[in-house]
């Protein structure tokens, strides 16, 4: 019997998803209804006992949520991999990104540096702090509200040089995607999904999950910026 199935899902894997929910609604006559936020406001909205079917968010966060006994642990599924990426307005000079040291020095000369506060910001600031540049950084920092995309204030020029999962930088107008942070200083997230505990849609919700996780999905994730699994 066709359900409608309610997803809250961070927005890193919102391109591939996109093109392949409406995929899934055709063959099998369910419908998926989407809240896309950031991953601060995501654990804010499950801690305050809101209802969804589907999960979708950072491993480490959906360990938390699992931890916390709100996402069924036997139906968590990892979906995607992504790095962290650097993004400079369109037409701007590249910066060096050969290494670690070279990010380090492009930091510095930057006068605006943006990132979030999601799990790619989180660790740009831990990165930065590692890096002795904590203080010189700060108030050349720019951010987005929860759930928003550093390269639209790349774009407007807000932010001389930004730093998000690359697959939230490469569908951006007016950007100009540089590549991934260096190798010896680089991040890869895991992106998983899981089924809220106690949810009404369950055996929908658990063909939706097999249908994002599948093999033939990974042509699309790899096409928007991903790494399968």
């Amino acid at each position: 019997m066709p359900a409608e199935i309610k997803v809250l899902s961070s927005i890193a894997t919102r391109e591939a998803y996109l093109e392949l929910v409406p995929q899934f609604e055709r063959a099998s006559g369910h419908k998926v209804t989407t809240t896309w936020a950031g991953t601060v406001d995501i654990m804010k909205r499950m801690a305050a006992g809101e209802r969804h079917d589907v999960v979708m968010i950072s491993s480490i966060e959906m360990e938390e949520l699992i931890r916390q006994g709100k996402i069924d642990a036997s139906t968590r599924v990892d979906l995607a991999r992504c790095g962290i990426g650097v993004a400079v307005r369109a037409g701007s000079p590249k910066p060096d990104l050969t290494s670690g040291e070279a990010l380090k020095r492009t930091l510095l000369a930057a006068k605006t540096v943006g990132y979030t506060s999601g799990p790619s910001g989180v660790y740009m600031g831990q990165l930065i702090e590692r890096m002795g540049i904590a203080a010189e950084i700060k108030p050349k920092h720019r951010g987005v509200p929860s759930g928003g995309t550093i390269g639209t204030i790349v774009a407007t020029g807000e932010a001389e040089i930004g730093f998000q999962q690359v697959s939230e930088l490469v569908h951006i107008a007016g950007i100009d995607y540089v590549g991934p942070l260096p190798s010896d200083v680089q991040k890869i997230t895991v992106f998983s999904a899981g089924i809220q505990a106690g949810a009404q849609t369950g055996d929908a919700a658990k063909e939706l999950l097999a249908f994002l996780s599948a093999p033939r999905a990974s042509s699309i994730y790899k096409k928007h910026g991903l790494e399968p699994g």
